[in-house]
């Protein structure tokens, strides 16, 4: 069993930056690949990056990349957001998630295991 919780959301202005954290528990949580997904309202939720277990590979979804970078610390047992510069568009609610490998190009929901409660980005214009 795995427990994740988000924090670090907020408001923001165009072109700021905000970084996300997600605290994991449970005994697998270094052992697994890390992903953040975002669901902004009236919309399905959609992928945004993943990292592997030890932190040595990444993928962005192309909306995100160059701009957003995720990072891992598992000696602390939490996967970081960095988010820059964010436009309105980048507004909803971000989860990060927990799969059940090491590493894989895992953009669907169906392909985590566990899941946080979700912190609130708001990106005004």
């Amino acid at each position: 069993q795995v427990q994740l919780v988000e924090s670090g959301g907020g408001l923001v202005q165009a072109g700021g930056s905000l970084r996300l954290s997600c605290a994991g528990s449970g005994r697998t949580f270094s052992s697994n690949a890390m992903g953040w997904f975002r669901q902004a309202s009236g919309k399905e939720r959609e992928f945004v990056s993943i990292i592997s277990w030890s932190g040595d590979m990444t993928y962005y979804a192309d909306s995100v990349k160059g701009r957003f970078t995720i990072s891992r610390d598992n000696a602390k047992n939490t996967v970081y957001l960095q988010m820059n510069s964010l436009k309105p568009e980048d507004t909803a609610v971000y989860y990060c998630a927990a799969s059940r490998v090491r590493w894989g190009i895992l953009t669907q929901t169906q392909s985590y295991a566990y899941w946080g409660q979700g912190t609130q980005v708001t990106v005004s214009s």
